[in-house]
């Protein structure tokens, strides 16, 4: 396996020295390329789509080509226990060099000014960035720098219960929403009661993400750039109203617990849930698991995606030392043939453009 950080910088058994973060996530100018890396860092993460043992084995490899030690630390069992847990330990010193942080919570890490900007320090590092999805690569670009790199990216699918499907006599996957609605409308006459026809996510599941299909696909948004007067758009309502007279009228209802863990028991028939609990739910549902694409809504002609998941970032009080010892490990976790062997054990989209998943 190519390690490019290989033609970086030889190891260092000394670790210390300043930090190169600043209170508004801003750098100090850190010559890295004068810096050799630490020889033992911390990684901390939530092992996204049960992925402890896929981190591990690329953490061995990683050990074995540099003679970096990386720690593999459980900083939380879902993204905002490690962004709270990392964020606390900004004021404790103990912080990992490199977390795990969503995409939902970089940014607020960003204006902490607990992650440092990630360019100057890959570059040291030797590594190549030029074949991330850009896509993905860029959602961590503000005002011209990077603060992190895609690891464990997702998409939503639209996952249904064969079995039930068949009970109701439906065999294909909606691709609009109003045949979400028809299927549920006929799921919901042959379900038992406990069982919801199609399962809207709680306000504690990322509704905004799982949602957006739905809201794009009437015209909706849910901002525009900074501006969020597009939430009482006229569009953004109609979309959130068929949603709520979907509750209303039966054919749907919202999750008690998470959509992957209510789906997989059988709780509900239809829900929308990221890519990364494929490997999740097939393991644990008793029952034939059907995917489909996203549907489409009135004002779309496909179902429109939005991305999701998380990267990995450097932390901003790390010693300059173990900053380019973390940054070569980010390069060796999300390479060409990690990221693809990381895909294809968990279900998470390869960010790679060359990664080959055949």
């Amino acid at each position: 396996l190519a390690l490019t950080a290989c033609a970086g910088p030889s190891v260092n058994n000394d670790s210390t020295g300043a930090a190169s973060g600043t209170p508004e996530g801003k750098s100090e100018a850190v010559d890295y390329s004068a810096i050799e890396p630490a020889t033992e860092i911390s990684f901390w993460t939530n092992h996204p789509g049960g992925s402890i043992d896929i981190e591990q084995s690329i953490i061995d490899e990683f050990t074995k080509e540099t003679g970096i030690k990386v720690n593999l630390v459980t900083a939380g069992a879902n993204y905002e226990e490690v962004s709270q847990k990392f964020q606390t330990a900004q004021v404790s010193g103990d912080a990992g060099d490199l977390v795990v942080l969503s995409d939902a919570n970089w940014f607020t890490q960003y204006l902490n000014g607990s992650i440092t900007p990630i360019d100057p320090i890959l570059e040291a590092a030797g590594a190549d960035t030029s074949n991330y999805v850009e896509a993905l690569y860029d959602d961590y670009l503000y005002e011209g720098q990077h603060y992190g790199v895609p690891f464990a990216r997702s998409t939503p699918i639209f996952y249904y219960n064969k079995d039930q499907y068949a009970a109701a006599g439906l065999t294909d996957a909606p691709k609009t929403w109003d045949e979400v609605k028809a299927n549920a409308e006929k799921l919901a006459q042959t379900n038992s009661s406990e069982v919801i026809a199609f399962g809207f996510p709680s306000e504690a599941n990322y509704p905004a993400w799982t949602m957006a299909n739905l809201v794009w696909g009437f015209g909706g948004q849910w901002s525009n750039e900074w501006d969020f007067s597009s939430l009482t758009d006229a569009k953004t309502i109609e979309a959130l109203t068929f949603a709520q007279n979907g509750v209303k009228d039966g054919w749907g209802g919202v999750l008690s617990g998470d959509p992957e863990s209510v789906f997989a028991a059988g709780g509900a028939s239809q829900v929308i849930a990221s890519t990364g609990s494929l490997k999740g739910i097939l393991e644990s549902a008793f029952f034939e698991v059907g995917v489909a694409f996203l549907p489409a809504g009135p004002a779309a002609d496909s179902g429109i995606v939005p991305t999701g998941g998380a990267g990995v970032a450097i932390s901003a009080t790390s010693s300059p030392e173990k900053q380019l010892a973390a940054a070569m490990f980010a390069d060796y976790l999300t390479s060409t043939d990690n990221t693809a062997t990381f895909s294809a054990g968990t279900g998470y989209l390869p960010v790679r453009t060359d990664a080959d998943m055949s």
